[in-house]
């Protein structure tokens, strides 16, 4: 059975200077998780906000009250050192805690401040975020190749393996990118070796473009400009939904 539609706006489109505010109104709206950019700019060139940023928007959307629930604060991590910052997320209100493939090999230290010589890798720290109570997601640039994960997702220790597979459909670090088509068929990959895996796609994405991801199997939907910069957020919302519904249908 194919996953359920989720449509995860990302707040990096949103008006910063009334955010908590933009959050909660996208939640009316008819969005399911609010998708949290988090970019240190060592990982990616560009900057975003951390924990502090996170816990005054929490205080607009009520948590959570089941696993992928409405209200999922989706924390995608653009950073170098992952593991450090798990903990601090989780105080902050993150639910589902996204970290990229290719930053998995890092420190092992669990604060930010901390040193250690030790290196993590991917399932040592998807086993972490659970341990900490939140949902682990893995992310994949455009130019990473998706067989890196089939190791991950056929992993037989439930805790080591992810909730959630984030595939880049732009090069990770700014909103506003172009939609790069070329990158669906590893959605397509995944939805055939992995049926009931929440994928999601992230970037470009919108009303001209979400028939592609759909059909290429993706149901959660990260959008930006194209519901927070729509005259009508709601049917942007709406539309997006009813893309990967339809496919849901066909099945």
């Amino acid at each position: 059975m194919a996953p359920t539609a989720i449509i995860a706006p990302s707040i990096l489109s949103a008006d910063f200077a009334s955010l908590g505010e933009d959050c909660s109104r996208t939640i009316r709206q008819g969005a399911d998780w609010l998708h949290v950019d988090i970019m240190d700019g060592h990982f990616v060139p560009n900057l975003t906000f951390g924990p502090p940023v996170v816990v005054k928007i929490r205080k607009h959307v009520e948590r959570p009250t089941q696993s992928y629930g409405k209200g999922t604060f989706d924390c995608h991590m653009m950073i170098s050192e992952p593991k450090k910052w798990v903990k601090e997320f989780k105080n902050a209100g993150c639910d589902l805690y996204c970290f990229h493939y290719e930053a998995a090999t890092s420190s092992a230290a669990e604060s930010p401040e901390g040193i250690s010589e030790l290196k993590t890798n991917p399932k040592e720290l998807i086993r972490y975020i659970h341990d900490n109570e939140m949902l682990a997601g893995i992310a994949i640039k455009p130019g990473t190749p998706v067989d890196v994960l089939y190791d991950i997702l056929d992993n037989p220790q439930e805790k080591e393996r992810p909730d959630m597979v984030l595939v880049m459909t732009v090069e990770p670090g700014f909103g506003g990118q172009k939609f790069m088509a070329s990158c669906l068929p590893k959605v397509e990959e995944l939805r055939k070796r992995y049926p009931e895996l929440n994928i999601e796609v992230d970037g470009g994405l919108g009303p001209s473009t979400i028939d592609q991801a759909a059909d290429a199997g993706a149901n959660v939907i990260v959008a930006g400009s194209a519901v927070f910069g729509a005259k009508d957020p709601a049917e942007v919302i709406a539309l997006l939904r009813e893309a990967i519904e339809k496919r849901n249908e066909k099945l």
